[in-house]
């Protein structure tokens, strides 16, 4: 990544977020016999291409254990609510009848 000229003597670096990233189709076929989409980090290996994003709204427990069992790999919020209360039902509860602003 290159650094980018803020004002004299400040710099900083850009950075991407989900909104800023397209996958594009080219014209190239593949035979799906040929393609493999199992990736690895470190010692594990995954089927299926997928991360699921650590925020609570995203993935809770149970998805991330569906997500493991379907071959991805589901992230936990280890700050976030699943894991800082004994029951997280609760507060999100209160979370969800908050009135809309």
């Amino acid at each position: 990544m290159s650094d980018i000229e803020l004002a004299p003597g400040k710099r900083a670096r850009q950075a991407y977020s989900f909104d800023d990233i397209a996958i594009v189709p080219s014209r190239r076929t593949r035979d799906p016999l040929e393609v493999s989409t199992t990736w690895q980090i470190d010692a594990y290996k995954f089927d299926l291409p997928m991360m699921a994003a650590p925020m609570d709204s995203v993935v809770s427990p149970e998805t991330a254990i569906a997500i493991g069992n379907l071959g991805g790999l589901g992230v936990l919020n280890l700050e976030g609510l699943w894991t800082r209360y004994e029951d997280p039902r609760i507060p999100l509860g209160e979370i969800a009848s908050m009135p809309d602003k």
